[in-house]
């Protein structure tokens, strides 16, 4: 039995008339008789009573009739409240981002998405790299960026832009007052690390730095976001190496210093679901890619 079969019956209870309840299903009057005996089969009884002069609703059939009705309107409420969630979720874009999107990106692209779609209403969610994944994989996320590479069966990934990092360290330090730090003199330096926690990429490429030019810092504090990475410098507890894009946020009582070797560059990517058939997601891409000139093939 198919929903069909309850809307042919339905017209034809309505209609007592095979004739007629052709026409309005649009459909052939040999077709819908076989369509009801179909359906009697289904069901194990007779619905109808057909004589040449008149058709009538048995007994049995007045109730089926009933709740077919009941089923087929059920099903037309699915249907619809399935069409509303999907309609909300083209007019929903939620993003997860490390902080560098915050200055580096959304300045660009979400006024001019906001114009574009004033409908389009947008969540940002601040959260590390592992997060924004677990969180894009299970559709509870349309757009992550990221600082790694996560291209996938299920995850499409792009590149966006390469940032250097820079060397941050209080102003009355001793090595602030060279103008290339040399590699050496970082030996044994007071120095606060992003948290591998928070900032798995950039933790790691500092130490991979470390241990390529024969340095040992002396951590001493391990900081869970950029912010207080700063105030730590900018309360002398040591050095730091951050993204390019905390240049801005320096206080006045930090500098930042180039060393006489070049320091590591970080990646960041956009990051979306390959089934997402999101028209904002479709949109959001579209103008990022026109902003950023996003090259698909680059790793």
């Amino acid at each position: 039995m198919e929903l069909r079969h309850l809307r042919y019956f339905i017209t034809v209870a309505e209609e007592l008339n095979f004739s007629k309840a052709a026409l309005k299903l649009y459909t052939a009057q040999p077709s819908l008789s076989q369509q009801i005996k179909d359906l009697e089969e289904d069901v194990g009884v007779q619905l109808l009573y057909r004589t040449k002069r008149k058709v009538e609703l048995t007994e049995e059939g007045a109730v089926f009739l009933e709740q077919a009705r009941l089923t087929l309107a059920q099903a037309d409420k699915a249907v619809a409240m399935a069409r509303q969630v999907s309609q909300a979720k083209q007019q929903m874009l939620r993003i997860g981002f490390v902080p560098v999107a915050e200055m580096k990106i959304f300045p660009y692209v979400l006024p001019n998405l906001r114009v574009q779609n004033p409908e389009l209403k947008i969540e940002l969610f601040s959260m590390n790299n592992t997060e924004q994944l677990r969180l894009l994989k299970k559709g509870e996320l349309d757009i992550s960026f990221t600082r790694n590479n996560v291209h996938s069966d299920e995850i499409e990934s792009q590149f966006v832009l390469r940032e250097p990092l820079i060397f941050l360290l209080p102003k009355d330090h001793p090595l602030a007052k060279y103008e290339r730090i040399p590699v050496k003199a970082l030996n044994g330096i007071d120095f606060i690390i992003p948290a591998a926690e928070q900032s798995q990429t950039l933790h790691q490429t500092i130490l991979d730095f470390a241990k390529a030019h024969n340095v040992e810092f002396n951590i001493v504090q391990k900081a869970d976001n950029i912010l207080f990475n700063i105030n730590a410098i900018g309360l002398g507890l040591g050095c730091t190496i951050l993204p390019g894009y905390v240049a801005p946020l320096s206080m006045n009582n930090t500098v930042i210093r180039p060393l006489e070797v070049e320091l590591p560059y970080l990646d960041l990517y956009v990051n979306y679901r390959k089934n997402n058939s999101s028209l904002a997601v479709t949109k959001f891409i579209e103008l990022l890619t026109r902003v950023f000139y996003l090259d698909i093939n680059r790793e």
